[in-house]
């Protein structure tokens, strides 16, 4: 039995590419990942917890604010601290500042709700620190040539989490086998062994103390809007507006027709998540810009069927498998992209402008989105989506020349 295991997690370790770096250890990550984005997935609860003890919509929006805010100030507290203390004791930090959120919330009494947007800017926080430090963890223990398949694969796990925890806890909640706040206590639990999970990678994986690194991140803005690891960060800017204007509009989109919101999530993100765990090998062998290009072509062409919706469940069904295939594969591959374009010294901040260009597309769209819609209509605000998906395709396409073709996912080794 012993050799048994033994040939069998030496399989799954090739399976899953771990060359460089130990199945066990990679696991603490991913796991640690999976269960911090299945915290962050639970904030959908709030607004059952706020109508549950006597509260409104207007406390739900307080606190999801809060979380908003929080999830901005915690990417410059990684890029200055990213220097100076190791990422994943960072992300650990996080994770624990995400358990506390919510741990104000189980045990806020019904007259002290205010608190809970306290409560909801550390929920907020965690994530915002997790979302640049867990990345900066994997990055600098990984080489280049590596970079991209270990990318896609962390990301296969966080939509996981995030997509799966809220379903699991939604399922629970609404058979009445617990209330908000025993699930939120189940949310804790889970955070908490992620922070032991991610000191546990930090532990098993340190990283050489000469490896160059700054906490410098918003100077550095000065080195990257002149590099070639701009384009990448506009480009994960103009993603978040497109995937957060698929998502938060579902509900115009199927107004009125046999589509259903639901069924457009779930197709979404399972074919994103098993487009990311199979495909890893083929899409870390692609030429890096064509296969991006490629990838955004589909992801434009499934906010086209959009238009259908009206006319035919059928497009709404196409739209979620293109749309979740196109986007969830080219985001690590863009992540990848930013990264192996910076030099050494400058990689956390690329990573740090990353993210916040994604936050800012994937929070700020929908404020912009729900003036077009109810200025101009329905059909204005999927022409407005598909023309920054276009948008998006072309500034990829633009990067196409005589290299192109072999400047593989993996990317080619940057020397400093």
């Amino acid at each position: 039995m012993a050799s048994y295991g033994s040939c069998l997690m030496q399989d799954v370790g090739e399976t899953l590419n771990f060359q460089r770096m130990e199945a066990a250890s990679a696991f603490y990550l991913f796991l640690g990942t999976t269960f911090t984005a299945a915290g962050y997935g639970a904030t959908f609860l709030f607004s059952l917890y706020f109508r549950l003890h006597g509260a409104g919509d207007l406390d739900t929006s307080h606190a999801l604010l809060a979380a908003l805010l929080g999830t901005f100030v915690g990417v410059p507290v990684v890029g200055w601290w990213s220097g100076r203390i190791d990422a994943p004791r960072l992300v650990a930090a996080a994770a624990f500042i995400m358990a506390s959120g919510y741990a104000i919330f189980s045990v806020t009494p019904i007259d002290m709700f205010p608190s809970t947007r306290f409560g909801g800017f550390l929920i907020g926080l965690g994530w915002g620190m997790f979302y640049v430090g867990a990345p900066i963890a994997l990055s600098e223990r990984v080489q280049d040539v590596d970079r991209g398949a270990w990318f896609t694969k962390f990301s296969a796990f966080q939509m996981a989490g995030i997509c799966g925890g809220p379903a699991v806890l939604g399922a629970l909640v609404d058979s009445g086998v617990v209330d908000t706040n025993v699930a939120f206590v189940g949310v804790i639990v889970a955070v908490l062994i992620a922070s032991v999970f991610f000191c546990l990678f930090s532990a098993r994986n340190p990283i050489p103390r000469d490896q160059p690194r700054t906490s410098r991140w918003v100077r550095e803005i000065a080195y990257l809007r002149t590099s070639e690891a701009i384009r990448p960060i506009v480009m994960c800017g103009l993603g978040g507006c497109v995937f957060s204007g698929i998502m938060a509009f579902q509900v115009a989109m199927t107004s009125g027709t046999e589509a259903r919101p639901s069924l457009f999530f779930l197709i979404f993100a399972a074919t994103a998540i098993l487009a990311r765990i199979t495909l890893v090998v083929p899409l870390t062998r692609a030429p890096q810009v064509p296969i991006v290009t490629a990838l955004l072509g589909i992801m434009t062409t499934g906010v086209l069927f959009l238009f259908g919706v009206p006319y035919s469940a059928a497009f709404h069904v196409l739209a979620a498998i293109l749309t979740g295939f196109g986007y969830g594969l080219a985001y690590p591959v863009i992540q990848t992209w930013a990264v192996n374009k910076s030099e050494p010294r400058h990689r956390h901040a690329a990573l740090c402008w990353f993210v916040l260009a994604y936050f800012v597309g994937i929070f700020g769209f929908p404020v912009i989105g729900g003036w077009i819609l109810s200025r101009f209509g329905l059909t204005s605000l999927l022409l407005s989506i598909a023309i920054i998906a276009a948008t998006e395709c072309a500034v990829s396409a633009s990067a196409l020349g005589p290299g192109a073709a072999s400047d593989k996912l993996a990317g080619r080794r940057t020397e400093g």
